[in-house]
């Protein structure tokens, strides 16, 4: 049997058990209803209930879970709309993020280049959850370019890796089309494209599902 607790040492402690968690549940470990409780999660990890029971409330914060006070959370019955919906307000965000970002990164793509190469990497790995890692510091440099302290809050209100996580491993399977699908956009930066916010919504629209699409999972 594989010692899981090993695994939580390389990372913040509740951001590994929220992976853990959001994984057993895209895996089917707990359906749509099914409790999940914090005692059973911390003993099996060999961690204390505290990181399990803040794991889980930002797992309730995104809609992913619901709890009542003295019982166990229960795993929330997700519809694809959940998903575009989340979408939908983040390539608005984003959109924004990238008019204000271009005129102040000047042409200066490096950082983008850095996680752009990291992500290949990893594609040559086959290591989902780096790329998804490295995806996530992509466009986080470019929200953070734009120096909108409120936009930054906002975009990271919206549990970013929680979602990415989510929909990457739902539809989005080809770690060498992930990669690569990002080069058009340090591109857009780098010639300082003034349409680059429409070319940035358009991509984070298609990790997404089309809104005609809400059958539940």
């Amino acid at each position: 049997m594989v010692d899981q607790s090993a695994s939580l040492q390389r990372a913040p402690l509740r951001e590994q058990i929220t992976q853990h968690l959001l994984e057993g549940v895209i895996a089917g470990r707990w359906k749509p209803g099914d409790r999940i409780v914090e005692r059973q999660v911390a003993a099996e990890l060999g961690v204390s209930q505290l990181p399990v029971r803040e794991a889980l409330r930002e797992l309730e914060s995104l809609r992913l879970v619901t709890s009542a006070p003295n019982k166990a959370a229960r795993v929330r019955q997700l519809e694809l709309k959940d998903v575009f919906e989340f979408y939908s307000v983040r390539a608005a965000l984003e959109e924004l993020a990238a008019s204000q970002a271009v005129a102040r990164l000047e042409g200066d793509v490096s950082s983008l280049e850095l996680y752009h190469s990291a992500m290949r990497d990893d594609a040559d790995k086959f290591d989902l959850s780096a790329q998804i890692r490295d995806a996530v510091s992509f466009h986080r440099a470019i929200v953070r370019a734009a120096e909108n302290r409120l936009l930054l809050d906002q975009w990271e209100s919206l549990g970013i890796e929680v979602w990415t996580t989510l929909s990457l491993r739902l539809f989005r399977v080809d770690l060498r089309a992930n990669a690569d699908d990002h080069e058009p956009i340090i591109e857009a930066f780098q010639r300082q494209d003034p349409d680059v916010g429409r070319l940035v919504r358009d991509h984070v629209l298609s990790y997404g599902p089309s809104e005609e699409i809400v059958p539940r999972f």
